[in-house]
């Protein structure tokens, strides 16, 4: 089994890292000035900076920083491209790098464009690229365009990209969320009428107990570590549900508590490791557990749940011998976290794409929100529901309609406001313009950042998707696989500043619900780096009539925040913020008392029907993650720190599944699945025997294209999979 070289996550090998990272960007205190500006951190939604200040909290709390806050910003702070290296490097080449190696190339500073049967990337002037974007929009049918933003960029960008689309005449828009949380959103709306957070950040701090379930936050958002430390240090318990034991969930040292960081920290007290895709289980034995301890809070589900009496009925004829065997726990670990459930006053539920991943991603956050309401952890101080978000601004983008539909009161604003009426017909959601593109029926596609084909199941069927769009247009401020593979016939790419680099403020939403002002101003590399507002605008420009949006005028930040909060609910104070720097909590998305925002007003909860996945003799329940050296599709680190790996290219499994294959770790391998086949080597983990885990993005290449029917999240785990030895 691979041995990491630390006892603990976090730790002097965190502090170490910044001080490697600030010497790769020109000195320690040069980072440090960056990430102390007044701008919201670049990575994660948990969110902080703005106007308290750079690793500073909502709370107050300094310093709120991790290794990925600072990938992040050392990335921003990288050397110009120059068009040497477009010449030298071809696209021939390109496409052999590794997402590490497109993240570390540098800052593209000009545009840049391909066009079908070129060998390079080639520098072109603004005006050219988009001339030939609007030309090209133009030229199209409505339905046969699509346009995709990353939570990497601003609230105003999104909102101003997502109007241009609607008056544009399309609905085929959508975001990244798709192909993480939309699972979330669907679920929570459906149960409580919201589809984000129902908690805040200091209700962390008045809760007894965590529940942790499908997320790795030691590695993907660290410092909500210290709130779960905080936890047991008040008493509390954090139960861990993982298939995959995952050293940082079990110990960190956190570098900003001196005695943490020299003896570490425990994270958690309870580990449960179910077998992958057995979620709804896991949730319904728990539940199981709770109702024959008599910890359902009756007074509560009577009085504020709907549909409570046909989910305790479903649990109660589903027998526990049932459960374990899908599950693949014991009845001791069950019992032992079902008594600490009942034990506790207040809990929080967090999850991620552990959940959402999978064909039943909404009924495995259904599930888990019926064991909240079941303990009345839900509307309450300290209580609630947290889908731990990914990119810094991915909720906003949702919240600004980056997405196929408005809300109700939002389309109804839009038309009322500025004349731009719902859609005829519905809009494509992410994976169905990507089948759209497949099938030839995209010309244009726009994305305001991100890594659409990376982020994709099944890499061979997502290059031939995008590279059959006649044109594809990314406004970005670094490269990626995207620009290579995801190129269509006439591919353009439209540098862009970073959110400090701005030259007026900009805002972010965070996974709570909290909205903050960054104030930009920092130095950009120099160039041809424009605003993503004055790009949309540009763009609106040359593709759009005159019309009661007045794009005009938008490339004034203020204008763009006014016209949001004329239209977009629960934004009316981001109309001054630019002004007044006051942030704000969104309202009417979080709840301390039991009345939500459903026609009733009380919370709904759902049968869940345990999922047909059942891998037969021979095959594996396989599941991709990520390193602690990446963040979403970005690698920034090929060395997995906390699970002791040194190469991307492996497969993860139980010791003794490689005994009984004859397999030892480090022999090369064969993962098959039913759409293909990719050679790696094993590598042993503490994971249940019967499942395997890859690295995304690489292992999507073996991932098929099956998606959860009420979300469109494709199943990036709960995949079946075989292990073929590879011999001589």
């Amino acid at each position: 089994m691979p041995k990491p070289r630390v006892s603990a996550a976090g730790g002097f090998a965190a502090v170490g890292y910044t001080f490697r990272k600030g010497r790769e960007v020109g000195g320690v205190f040069k980072l440090y000035k960056r990430m102390r500006s007044k701008n919201a951190c670049k990575t994660c939604a948990l969110g902080m900076g703005g106007q308290r200040g750079g690793m500073v909290n909502e709370a107050g709390s300094f310093p709120e920083v991790c290794k990925k806050s600072l990938q992040a910003q050392a990335g921003d702070m990288q050397s110009p491209l120059t068009e040497a290296f477009f010449r030298e490097h071809s696209i021939a080449e390109l496409e052999t790098w590794s997402s590490l190696q497109m993240e570390a190339a540098g800052r593209p500073v000009f545009p840049v464009a391909w066009r079908e049967g070129d060998t390079h990337f080639k520098r072109v002037s603004w005006d050219e690229a988009l001339d030939r974007v609007a030309a090209d929009l133009r030229a199209a049918a409505r339905e046969q365009t699509f346009f995709y933003g990353s939570g990497r960029s601003s609230n105003e960008a999104a909102f101003l990209m997502q109007t241009l689309a609607r008056a544009y005449g399309t609905a085929n828009i959508h975001n990244c969320s798709f192909y993480c949380h939309q699972a979330s959103g669907v679920a929570l709306s459906r149960v409580l009428g919201t589809g984000t957070s129902t908690l805040v950040l200091e209700d962390l701090d008045k809760a007894d107990l965590a529940i942790v379930a499908g997320a790795n936050p030691s590695s993907n958002h660290p410092r909500l570590i210290t709130k779960l430390v905080e936890i047991k240090e008040r008493g509390g318990t954090v139960i861990v549900i993982n298939p995959v034991k995952e050293l940082g969930l079990v110990r960190f040292k956190i570098p900003s508590r001196p005695r943490s960081l020299l003896f570490g920290s425990d994270v958690s007290d309870i580990y449960l490791q179910p077998n992958v895709g057995a979620d709804i289980a896991t949730c319904k034995a728990l539940l199981k557990g709770v109702i024959e301890r008599d910890g359902v809070d009756r007074t509560y589900v009577r009085d504020h749940v709907e549909g409570w009496d046909a989910v305790e009925a479903d649990v109660r004829a589903t027998s526990f011998e049932t459960l374990l065997a899908e599950s693949g726990l014991t009845r001791s670990e069950i019992d032992r976290a079902a008594a600490a459930l009942v034990a506790a006053r207040r809990g929080v539920f967090l999850w991620a794409m552990g959940l959402t991943h999978h064909e039943h991603g909404v009924n495995n956050v259904v599930a888990l929100a019926n064991l909240a309401i079941a303990r009345g952890w839900v509307g309450r101080p300290g209580c609630g529901l947290l889908p731990i978000r990914g990119h810094s601004n991915v909720q906003g983008l949702g919240s600004m309609g980056f997405a196929p539909a408005l809300k109700e009161a939002f389309a109804k604003k839009m038309e009322e406001v500025y004349g731009i009426p719902p859609a005829s017909t519905p809009g494509l959601d992410t994976f169905r313009c990507m089948e759209a593109a497949h099938a030839g029926r995209i010309r244009v596609a726009v994305f305001l950042g991100g890594n659409l084909f990376g982020s994709n199941p099944d890499r061979t069927w997502a290059a031939e998707a995008l590279q059959r769009i006649d044109t594809t247009c990314v406004i970005a401020t670094k490269l990626n696989e995207g620009h290579v593979h995801g190129r269509g016939r006439y591919h353009v790419v439209l540098p862009v500043l970073a959110r400090d680099e701005e030259t007026q403020s900009t805002t972010q939403e965070s996974m709570f619900n909290f909205v903050r002002l960054s104030d930009g101003g920092e130095a950009a590399p120099a160039g041809e780096l424009r605003s993503e507002v004055d790009v949309v605008c540009a763009l609106a420009a040359r593709l759009l009539p005159p019309g009661p949006f007045p794009f005009s005028t938008m490339t004034n930040h203020d204008a763009v925040r006014r016209a949001m909060a004329a239209v977009v609910p629960g934004f009316g104070p981001i109309a001054e913020i630019g002004a007044t720097k006051a942030e704000f909590q969104i309202p009417g998305r979080t709840f301390h008392e039991p009345a939500f925002a459903t026609p009733s007003g009380k919370a709904r909860a759902q049968v869940t029907p345990l999922p047909r996945f059942k891998p037969g003799p021979g095959e594996f329940r396989l599941m991709t993650l990520r390193s602690e050296g990446q963040f979403n599709t970005v690698v920034y680190e090929d060395e997995d720190l906390y699970r002791g790996m040194t190469r991307r290219d492996v497969v993860m499994m139980a010791e003794a599944d490689g005994e009984r294959l004859g397999v030892r770790e480090y022999d090369p391998v064969e993962v098959v699945t039913e759409i293909g086949r990719m050679r790696v080597v094993a590598a042993f983990i503490d994971i249940p025997p019967g499942n395997l885990a890859m690295y995304y993005p690489e292992a999507n290449r073996v991932v098929p294209r099956r998606v959860d029917p009420e979300s469109g999240t494709p199943a990036f785990k709960s995949i079946v999979a075989r292990l073929a030895p590879v011999r001589g």
